[in-house]
């Protein structure tokens, strides 16, 4: 469960919702709106949206808060400040792109929600309603430009305004109600041919018949449109005022009781009274860029006296909040003092790491600004700031001793965790390029950095008596040509090499011999390619659930695997979750106290996951949520395992997310049934369907062909067919393994109870073989990958069709990958189209997609492959 926001969304403004003697505001953070109570420092999480929240707003009573977002199946929710519940949810209004900007009228009884399509769309709601159909609906022509935002008049709710940065809209509903379901449009004004120093900050007047436009300049500019608003469609630009009121350019503009406020460059917030007479300003902050200005709802207590320039008496009766770039402060207006609640960042927040001694986190962001959080207090422990540098990843060594920093220059810093220093001698720069990846043995005497360079460099720490201890360089490899994905010091419970493994682009795991190494002497000790087509994504150590020490893999075919961590053999491959991306990284949480069982913590393009161990392919020992709808960066644990932190890679925000080992996540595994019943539902049909049906058939068909089809001798009654027929049995079923796979399977099989019994399996029954077929088959299915290939190697024909020439598909059959020996192309001429053919013979000179998959192979269509079980999941 999500249980803190670090960060907020820097484009979207935070809004003040002042309850009483309480200060709370509202902010985004990824795609969760926050209301943060800065009087008890605590927050409230409003979760329900898939992706990143593009624009808020909240009702003049603060009462309701609506939220919408951008993206695929986007929607609009508006909650309930009080409770934090959704009132109301709105699909698919917006279907294309989903909600550019929205906002609330003064009585709240309608929501305008402005699309981020090409063309966009206006459509009002009446959102207390069930209806799912807006009250009314207009499209926008391309030449109005883009709009960005759009508000009601709080004087009269059948006036909307939205701009762009060519034009101003006034939209007029005319009467109050309209037919649900209707295609009548309110009419809009256009006002044309703002001049080049407009910022396209409009708003309404807050009495007269008014749009006032803030402008670059420092003036604005006020359209009168009493009498134009039904007489016509497109505004006389005679009409325009043009007042220039300061010399620095606006850039906020809001209106609040009478008064008319403005925000500047220079951090001035500057009242005017409806006739655009300068009051007072407020100067004194020594804020940065205004972006927006949100007042209370409640009066200040007492009076409260300000005067004017000219010696009148007013009174500013709200407190308000003011978004800046950098941050968001809290206006006293009754003591002239500023509170700041949050600091802002615009670069993207990249790394995180938790101290492993106690419940501190840093988190790295790209601007160059480090900083360690207590996640306890919610407090921020200490902070450093490296120039004109930026922080790409981050590490802390098993002891708490060091903390490591990569940048994008390619230094490594190591800093004191508790006061972030360092001295010069703990700065290394042995690379050019980013460093993106950081390790620490177990024992805090070695660690490793990655770079773009596709560069190990291996750093050993240098104890000597009576002198302080020094890091030095023990070598640079660069061991690869693509890039590395994962850097992990081995854990040799027998051995004091603590060893090196390194995971990369290419499927090669190269091991360093650090225990022979010296000073600028780093040996490789082994190279091992272990993957043909997949590409490993991340790494961990398995934990020694099954009493064998193997090295866990993830990939992008969205399987798990097991390696043997001293020779390196595949012993097992699972399925992995599959939840629109693969696996990118994962950690393995310690041994629940409650339960005695271990979990693993992983993270895909978007989402968080749990894992029940040990691995086996069930789908129902996992789950998952939407972590970062823009894409996660990395995740770590803290060093009690109560907590896993997030960083998203562009939302500048980290969530810290609680993990609930109770009995939730076994609960949903027992629900999804016991032994092979998981097993059983992922196979198309079910135990009962006509694909279990035929699979039953092809293994009793294996069984009599291994005892020999034309025996006249008694059959042997087994269960059981041997470990040789696995693969032909694989083939008969739609999946067609490598020799490299067969191999793979052969040895998961074979050495499945050797750590138990000392023995060898030589043969497996239905249930195992059901098991083995659903953790190694494709997930996307064949036609996915006949589809990959032919876009690969394929070449346009005359009607645009992706065709291989029979040519270059021999040649590659003979000379590429597991290249084809004449006596294997002979024997699977036979098996394709019978004795009388060869397979030059029976090949066209052009071959398409479906004529390979359905004359050659003997398969069904794509286009019936893509609905079957191996290609979903």
């Amino acid at each position: 469960s999500l249980e803190w926001v670090f960060g907020m969304n820097p484009v979207l403004p935070a809004i003040s919702l002042q309850d009483q003697d309480q200060l709370v505001i509202l902010y985004a953070g990824a795609h969760v709106g926050v209301i943060y109570n800065h009087t008890l420092n605590s927050q409230y999480m409003l979760q329900g949206h898939c992706h990143s929240i593009s624009c808020m707003c909240v009702s003049a009573d603060r009462r309701w808060i609506a939220t919408a977002d951008q993206g695929p199946e986007s929607v609009v929710m508006v909650w309930d400040s009080f409770s934090g519940i959704p009132a109301q949810t709105l699909f698919n209004c917006h279907p294309k792109k989903g909600v550019a900007a929205i906002a609330l009228s003064s009585d709240t009884q309608l929501l305008v929600t402005l699309g981020a399509e090409e063309i966009q769309r206006v459509c009002i709601w009446k959102w207390m309603d069930e209806a799912e159909s807006p009250l009314w609906c207009t499209e926008l022509k391309a030449k109005h430009g883009f709009q960005g935002n759009i508000s009601f008049n709080p004087n009269d709710n059948r006036q909307l305004l939205s701009c762009s940065e060519s034009h101003v809209l006034f939209y007029n509903t005319l009467c109050k109600t309209a037919p649900r379901g209707c295609d009548k449009a309110p009419d809009i004004t256009e006002i044309v041919n703002l001049p080049a120093e407009a910022l396209h900050m409009t708003v309404f007047h807050c009495k007269e018949p008014l749009i006032i436009t803030a402008t670059s300049a420092g003036s604005l500019m006020l359209w009168d449109v009493g009498g134009y608003i039904t007489a016509t469609k497109n505004f006389p630009k005679v009409k325009c005022k043009i007042l220039p009121l300061q010399n620095a350019p606006i850039t906020c503009l809001a209106t609040t009781d009478n008064y008319i406020v403005t925000g500047d460059t220079e951090g001035h917030i500057i009242f005017y009274d409806e006739g655009f007479k300068l009051l007072f300003r407020y100067m004194e902050f020594s804020l940065d860029t205004i972006i927006s200005i949100s007042f209370s709802k409640e009066f200040t207590e007492g009076p409260l006296d300000n005067y004017s320039l000219q010696g009148e008496r007013h009174i500013i009766s709200r407190n308000f909040v003011v978004s800046t770039v950098s941050s968001i402060v809290h206006v006293k207006t009754r003591e002239k003092l500023t509170q700041t609640l949050l600091q802002k960042d615009c670069e993207p927040l990249r790394t995180v790491s938790c101290n492993p001694k106690e419940s501190t986190v840093a988190i790295g962001k790209g601007s160059g600004l480090l900083q360690v959080w207590d996640y306890s207090s919610k407090t921020i422990v200490c902070s450093r700031l490296f120039e004109n540098e930026k922080i790409r990843c981050i590490a802390f060594d098993p002891q708490a001793l060091y903390l490591a920093v990569g940048f994008e220059s390619g230094t490594v810093h190591l800093v004191n965790p508790q006061t972030l220093q360092s001295c010069p001698e703990d700065s290394f720069h042995y690379s050019k390029v980013r460093i993106h990846l950081l390790a620490f043995s177990l024992d805090s005497n070695y660690f490793a950095t990655a770079d773009a360079g596709k560069a190990v460099t291996v750093f050993r720490l240098q104890k000597e008596e009576e002198s302080l201890h020094r890091w030095a360089c023990v070598g640079r490899y660069s061991s690869h040509y693509k890039r590395i994905r994962d850097l992990l010091f081995g854990v040799d419970q027998t051995a004091a090499n603590p060893g090196c493994c390194l995971w990369e682009w290419t499927a090669t795991e190269v091991e360093y011999d650090l225990q022979k190494s010296t000073v600028d002497n780093l040996l490789i000790l082994s190279s091992v390619r272990i993957e043909q087509t997949a590409v490993p994504l991340c790494m961990v150590w398995y934990p020694p659930v099954t009493g064998e020490d193997f090295l866990l893999t993830a990939s992008d075919h969205y399987k798990m695997k097991l390696y043997d961590s001293t020779s390196m053999m595949c012993r097992k491959t699972i399925l992995g979750p599959t939840y629109g991306s693969p696996v990118e990284k994962v950690l393995v949480l310690p041994m629940s106290a409650d339960t005695g069982k271990r979990y693993l913590a992983y993270v895909t393009k978007d989402k968080l996951g749990l894992q029940i161990l040990p691995l086996d392919g069930n789908p129902y020992k996992s789950n998952a949520l939407i972590c970062h709808a823009d894409g996660v960066s990395t995740l770590t644990h803290s060093y009690d395992s109560c907590f896993v932190f997030t960083a998203g890679s562009s939302d500048c925000t980290v969530l810290s997310w609680r993990i609930n080992l109770d009995s939730v996540l076994e609960a949903a595994a027992a629900l999804g049934g016991n032994d092979m019943v998981p097993f059983y539902t992922m196979l198309e049909g079910g135990r009962d369907g006509h694909f279990y049906k035929e699979m039953e058939e092809f293994f009793f068909y294996c069984q009599i062909y291994s005892q020999g089809i034309d025996t006249m001798e008694r059959r042997q009654i087994s269960a059981k067919i041997p470990l040789t027929e696995v693969a032909s049995l694989m083939r008969a079923l739609g999946y067609f393994p490598t020799n490299h796979e067969i191999k793979d399977i052969e040895n998961e099989v074979k050495f499945s109870e050797f750590a138990e019994t000392g023995t060898y399996v030589t043969s497996i029954n239905i249930e195992e073989f059901i098991k083995l077929y659903i953790n190694h088959r494709p997930v996307l299915g064949i036609c996915e990958e006949f589809i990959q290939a032919f876009n690969v190697l394929g070449d346009c024909d005359g009607a645009g069709q992706l065709v291989l020439q029979k040519e270059e598909l021999l040649k590659m059959l003979k000379e590429r990958g597991e290249a084809m020996t004449r006596e294997e192309m002979w024997q699977a001429s036979q098996h394709c189209g019978g004795s009388e053919y060869s397979l030059e013979g029976m090949i066209p000179d052009q071959i398409s997609m479906e004529a390979f998959t359905c004359g050659i192979l003997g398969l069904s269509s794509l286009a019936e492959q893509s609905g079957s079980p191996s290609s979903q999941t």
